[in-house]
């Protein structure tokens, strides 16, 4: 730790799709002190285009290579999920900080390996869920912690989109199909959904779910369909282990696909963040109301303190509010602080693998159709 604070940090992205549309932006927002130094694909080729393309000194495509390279201090993991277990242990085994992706494992037995090296190497762990750092659940979570809400009573969550209703052959997610891969609505959308949850109330300790392949085949607009493997829909009841309960709801072949949104009841009062289609910092609002003796909602919009929508260090174009870069951002520069003076970063491997622990719950309650404890699920 103490030599990671007298230096440039540098950065190895394993992914030129999503790494290079989200990541590698995020992280050039984060400040001076932070180096993307180096980009692995899976082929020669692509990993040197990548590279070229994006200014990015050295390409790799071999990420066992890449993780052993001495001069990286952060390995940031994209690509499918089945595939980035062995780079996770890997970069670990080699002394890294690592970013993963969300679904963050194929099922728990991986997840908890994940974190059990994380911990053993005292390396620092973080996800991709940067919900939790959009300015209007930033800006909730301070509510819910000055007690606005006051006793939770329930919380309702939805995120519903339409991928897969009527999309192309080279769709660049049509891999989410195929089981083996590690994705399913649940696990993807279900995933960024719960780690507000989690964030804003606490752990899990009881669920029960039901999920289905509502749309049994994709047909492309420009010809041929593939039969997915893998729940597109899911619905579940949970309850939180300090009080209180919650429902999630969500699908990705949600005609008209409405969004995202959480809103909580509590004896004090109501908030609500809603976004349509994906949450971005544009795009999600924040609505609050106290309770009262009346028949007609007064939720009205909260202006975001100005403070929430900032990057230590970091100058951002306006134009970042309209995608995940600056969450993103504030994701890596928390990363960046533990890194550099020790703890944990945000979201940890540690709240990753108790949102895997929730998901494998849910997917063991559609088999039991029965009311499943966290303690059972292993």
């Amino acid at each position: 730790m103490a030599e990671a604070a007298k230096r440039k940090l540098k950065v190895g992205i394993i992914s030129a799709n999503w790494g290079v549309q989200a990541h590698l932006p995020a992280w050039r927002t984060v400040g001076d002190d932070i180096e993307v130094a180096a980009i692995c694909t899976a082929h020669q080729e692509t990993a040197e285009a990548a590279a070229g393309a994006n200014a990015i000194g050295r390409a790799f495509w071999d990420y066992r290579a890449m993780c052993a390279d001495p001069d990286l201090d952060i390995i940031d993991c994209g690509t499918r999920p089945s595939l980035r277990y062995d780079m996770v242990m890997t970069a670990l085994g080699n002394d890294k900080h690592v970013y993963n992706g969300i679904p963050f494992a194929v099922d728990l037995p991986h997840a908890r390996a994940m974190l059990t090296l994380q911990r053993e190497r005292k390396k620092v762990g973080v996800v991709d869920a940067f919900i939790q750092a959009i300015p209007a659940v930033a800006r909730m979570k301070e509510l819910i912690d000055e007690g606005f809400l006051g006793e939770l009573y329930f919380v309702s969550s939805s995120f519903n989109q339409q991928l897969f209703n009527r999309q192309s052959r080279h769709f660049p997610y049509n891999w989410f199909a195929d089981r083996a891969n590690g994705a399913d609505a649940l696990r993807n959308l279900g995933s960024h959904m719960l780690h507000p949850l989690v964030h804003l109330f606490g752990e899990i300790e009881e669920v029960v779910g039901q999920a289905d392949i509502c749309r049994k085949e994709w047909k492309f607009f420009d010809g041929g369909s593939v039969r997915p493997q893998v729940i597109d829909t899911a619905l579940a009841m949970l309850r939180f282990r300090k009080g209180g309960m919650a429902q999630i709801a969500t699908s990705w072949v949600a005609a008209d696909g409405p969004g995202w949104s959480l809103e909580a009841f509590g004896s004090r009062g109501r908030l609500l963040a809603h976004a349509p289609a994906f949450p971005f910092p544009a795009t999600t609002r924040l609505f609050a109301a106290p309770a009262g003796s009346n028949y007609t909602p007064i939720a009205e919009e909260l202006a975001i303190p100005e403070r929430l929508g900032q990057v230590p260090g970091a100058t951002l174009d306006a134009n970042v509010f309209a995608s995940p870069v600056m969450p993103m951002a504030r994701v890596f520069a928390d990363m960046v602080q533990a890194i550099r003076s020790g703890g944990d970063g945000a979201p940890s491997f540690a709240q990753a693998c108790h949102v895997q622990q929730i998901v494998e719950g849910i997917h063991q309650s559609f088999k039991t159709r029965a009311w499943v404890n966290m303690r059972d699920v292993q």
